[in-house]
């Protein structure tokens, strides 16, 4: 079966061809850096860490871009707030956004591309948007895109231009031809002579948002991509904009696969900054450790919504003691999947299906019941392979097994030696005593002919 990826622009899914044999090329919008990140973001990275991890192991050569906005109106009001410049803000907000996807197992991109070093790239774009009539100059300054002069503006959203005035939340057309045109580059104020701008033909100012994607992905990716995506919120209207501009530009497509992930939600409602129910990932991780965050994420299909709650995130520790405790019963030999391999076979055949990491999940749930039964050193190693492919699995069994736990190895093994010692003596009361006091502690023993082994409580 061959890979299967649910397009947003046709609404279907679609089996991937590659614009080269062999090779992808994935554009993902990243974070405007002005403060941590929260959950909603770590979806988001997830997801599409899933997805380039699945294309490698599929055979792909993948050169995936996640940009990071650092100009923007929210930006700089932070900055001004905090009184730093907007480097010192934008550089200390890039560390942590690394330091939180570092802790989630989240690969770097190939590229990380930052908004104000692909200036060139956005005016020279511009300029070729207002020399083929899709780019006008108001009043104002600002130079604008006409949406209007595109035929296919509301493709991807599957709107129509009328549809998406129904909803606007623009009151004023501020020079604006259309009050969905969007700003390509925002004129520089006489009233704020400290404002951040560049010089340009079009006069002193800074790029719009959505002229920064498109002039970044065309300067790292080309033209057309395989693979653009994005938080769903994204689709209308920065994805919106990106097709006008792009290919207005370039009369190419953008991409031929557009892949938007689904929101966290609390209460029912997306998480985001502007409503104030988000849980930074730095917060979270105080509370619960990196794997149990980033399965709780892959227990869900990439495209529908995930509900947070801490009830949700025990469960999902508890669900990866289980895969964890097949592996602590034996220890995994080192094996190269074979996907003839009936759990493999199927593993991958949920993820050729569009990521399904839920299926993908309850493959590796079936194949710990089958390590438990055989006892199969061969499929444990098979068990944390799979997982590998979506970056689970791969710590120590008992180090995530006793996570919490307050005995180490050496005091366990202690306490150990002690009761074989007073069960020797047939002191068979301190014998019970000692392993009920490690039960507590959330060590189970147990014993065999061979001797006496242990592991943590599920």
């Amino acid at each position: 079966m061959s890979l299967r990826i649910y397009n947003t622009l046709s609404r279907e899914l679609e089996e991937f061809s590659p614009l080269q044999p062999g090779k992808v090329r994935m554009y993902v919008c990243g974070m405007t850096v002005y403060d941590y990140c929260h959950l909603g973001h770590a979806r988001s990275m997830i997801a599409f860490d899933v997805v380039q991890r699945w294309l490698k192991a599929s055979g792909f050569d993948v050169t995936y871009v996640r940009n990071i906005t650092d100009i923007d109106d929210k930006i700089i009001r932070r900055a001004v707030e905090n009184g730093e410049s907007i480097r010192a803000l934008t550089d200390r907000m890039i560390d942590a956004l690394h330091e939180d996807a570092d802790a989630l197992g989240i690969a770097r991109p190939t590229h990380e591309p930052r908004a104000t070093d692909y200036i060139p790239q956005m005016l020279s774009m511009i300029g070729t948007l207002e020399k083929k009539g899709l780019a006008y100059r108001a009043e104002n300054g600002d130079v604008n895109y006409a949406i209007r002069k595109f035929p296919g503006y509301g493709k991807l959203s599957g709107k129509s231009i009328d549809e998406l005035h129904a909803g606007e939340r623009v009151a004023v057309l501020d020079g604006k031809d259309d009050p969905l045109d969007p700003v390509l580059w925002k004129s520089a104020k006489a009233s704020e002579p400290e404002e951040v701008k560049w010089a340009s033909e079009f006069g002193a100012g800074r790029p719009g948002w959505h002229i920064e994607c498109s002039a970044m992905a065309c300067a790292l990716l080309g033209e057309t991509l395989d693979i653009h995506g994005g938080g769903e919120d994204l689709q209308f209207p920065h994805h919106e904009n990106e097709i006008a501009q792009s290919e207005g530009a370039n009369d190419k497509p953008l991409s031929n696969y557009w892949m938007h992930n689904g929101f966290i939600v609390t209460d029912n409602e997306k998480m985001s900054k502007s409503l104030g129910n988000f849980f930074l990932i730095r917060d979270v991780l105080k509370k619960y450790d990196a794997e149990t965050i980033r399965f709780f994420v892959l227990r869900a299909h990439y495209r529908r919504p995930l509900n947070y709650s801490d009830v949700h995130l025990d469960d999902a520790r508890n669900s990866l003691k289980r895969l964890y405790t097949a592996l602590d019963l034996v220890a995994p030999a080192e094996v190269t999947i074979d996907w003839t391999d009936p759990y493999a076979a199927r593993f991958k055949a949920a993820m050729d299906e569009d990521f399904a990491t839920p299926e993908a999940v309850a493959v590796l749930f079936d194949l710990a019941g089958e390590v438990n039964r055989t006892r199969s050193a061969t499929q444990a190693g098979l068990l944390k392979a799979l997982g590998g492919c979506v970056q689970i699995l791969q710590s120590d069994p008992k180090s995530f097994l006793r996570a919490g736990a307050t005995l180490d190895d050496a005091a366990i093994q202690a306490q150990i030696d002690a009761r074989a010692a007073a069960k020797a003596a047939k002191n068979f009361a301190e014998a019970d005593r000692i392993r009920q006091g490690l039960l507590e502690q959330g060590i189970v023993l147990k014993d065999s002919p061979t001797g006496t082994s242990w592991t943590v409580a599920k």
